[in-house]
């Protein structure tokens, strides 16, 4: 009975397991790259979302960073669900219920200040005792994200000037 039990438990693992599998490769597949940067989303599993928005429609993003630019460009679009990376298994989770780190010594997706989101509050403490950072809410995260926003994109920018500049293109 509890080899039975042991079983039936290890399957239901696997099965969950695989959904998760499935779903990353999903919305991937559905949206290959961030339409606001252009960004892997597949490299960035660990930081892209998802939002589905009341109407049906989705976008899939590269980070915090760009769902706060689709968030503002769809103020009159109500958000069904919003989902995130985990920053350790890369599946998908709620980022309302995620427990996020801003900051630590790591760089963030298009931003100078990271913001991880994790599904397991041990995980995201683990995650700052290692890189620093403090733990946040979704809204914290989401406000810092706003608060970031003039500099990430000067940040950016200057970047992508200077790639430019390497490989030969002055404009």
């Amino acid at each position: 009975m509890k080899k039975t039990a042991l079983y039936c438990v290890m399957v239901v693992i696997c099965l969950l397991t695989a959904g998760t599998l499935f779903a990353v490769e999903n919305d991937v597949k559905e949206t290959p790259a961030c339409k606001f940067c252009g960004m892997d989303r597949d490299m960035f599993s660990h930081s892209r979302m998802l939002i589905e928005y009341s109407d049906g429609t989705k976008m899939g993003t590269c980070s915090l960073h760009c769902s706060a630019v689709d968030l503002a460009l769809n103020l009159d679009k109500t958000p069904k669900m919003i989902q995130v990376g985990d920053y350790g298994t890369k599946g998908l989770i709620n980022a309302e219920t995620a427990f996020w780190v801003i900051g630590g010594k790591k760089p963030g997706v298009m931003t100078k200040n990271a913001k991880w989101a994790f599904a397991q509050k041990a995980d995201a403490e683990e995650y700052v005792k290692e890189n620093g950072g403090r733990l946040a809410s979704f809204d914290e995260a989401l406000e810092a994200a706003y608060k970031d926003l003039a500099a990430d994109t000067k940040m950016i920018r200057e970047k992508r000037k200077m790639m430019k500049m390497k490989m030969g293109h002055n404009h």
